[in-house]
């Protein structure tokens, strides 16, 4: 039973699965659905934050585990009303030296997680491809893993290895961390060795493999460019009809609060500090964003219209691209 909140870290040492991906477009539909959600981009590459518009934030999650402030005041808006993140950078990269001589370095960001986790009803963390300090301070706080699994040989051969590592976290660090779900990710059902694959995945680990898979859609990988989730980027994307339908699919086993918590109110940016933020430039938002809903959600319509009349605001950009989400 699910309390207060669900802390779920999006986890898988193998790059290039689809983890930032998942984490973002998950955030969002739990998100439109009016569910208050934390992401928390743990990824040095910080491809989560430029996916939700947030980099070049003033206190990121590095300043949060080296101790430079506390994790409330590194967690910033987004277009979506329900849902907030806490920033990542290159920066991050330094964590894993600098951690290594601070007590209980792997308890960095439970603890941090602390005083906010009960203002969200989902916290979701997109780790880094490796099973450093990091991921392992994400796997320390988590309540559960969610695993994105591409249908593909080698694929399976590092959940083998994530799941001796998820053992080794239970007996020493986190006792109840558990499994969530694998998610089947970059699915093309016309490709042999994909189903073959899935139909190994679901006959050795049964109903922990969500019944939903995420297909292979080029609005995935285009949405990132715009610094925004498929679900507004382009609503009635294969892409993002998966990843709503892998939300109501999670929504579904969990006993959730009603009426559902509402978002916390975040304190203001320090004066000057929004001012000296550059402004990542981006490609015009395609006119489909400006109609989006999402099933079963009134807060979409509403999101769409901010990110519509925020658009209108801007000037049209030149180009850029904020960089693509694993």
């Amino acid at each position: 039973m699910l309390s207060r909140s669900r802390v779920l870290a999006v986890v898988n040492q193998k790059g290039g699965v689809g983890k930032t991906t998942t984490t973002v477009n998950l955030a969002a539909s739990f998100a439109a659905a009016e569910r208050a959600t934390l992401l928390v981009d743990l990824d040095p590459q910080a491809n989560a934050s430029s996916a939700c518009d947030v980099a070049n934030s003033p206190q990121q999650i590095y300043d949060v585990l080296i101790g430079g402030c506390v994790m409330k005041d590194a967690v910033r808006p987004t277009a979506q009303s329900h849902l907030h993140v806490v920033p990542s950078a290159p920066d991050l990269v330094g964590a894993e030296i600098e951690l290594v001589n601070l007590p209980n370095r792997e308890r960095r960001l439970e603890a941090a997680l602390v005083n906010v986790r009960d203002s969200y009803e989902f916290v979701l963390i997109d780790c880094p491809p490796s099973l450093g300090i990091l991921t392992l301070n994400a796997l320390t706080a988590a309540d559960a893993i969610i695993i994105p699994l591409q249908c593909e040989y080698y694929a399976l051969e590092g959940l083998a290895r994530l799941l001796e590592t998820l053992e080794r976290v239970r007996g020493s660090l986190n006792p109840s961390l558990g499994v969530d779900g694998i998610v089947l990710t970059m699915v093309d059902l016309r490709n042999n060795l994909a189903r073959q694959v899935e139909a190994e995945v679901r006959s050795h680990f049964g109903d922990r493999v969500y019944q939903t898979v995420i297909p292979r859609n080029v609005r995935l990988s285009e949405a990132p460019s715009h610094g925004m989730p498929v679900l507004l980027y382009d609503p009635q994307s294969a892409g993002s009809k998966a990843y709503t339908e892998l939300c109501y699919e999670i929504l579904n086993r969990l006993e959730l609060s009603d009426p559902p918590l509402s978002p916390p109110t975040l304190a203001p940016m320090p004066t000057g500090a929004a001012d000296s933020l550059a402004a990542p430039s981006r490609p015009e938002t395609s006119a489909r964003s400006a109609t989006q809903t999402a099933p079963g959600s009134a807060s979409a319509t509403k999101t769409a219209s901010d990110v519509s009349a925020a658009e209108d605001t801007r000037t049209a950009s030149t180009g850029g691209i904020n960089g693509h989400v694993a």
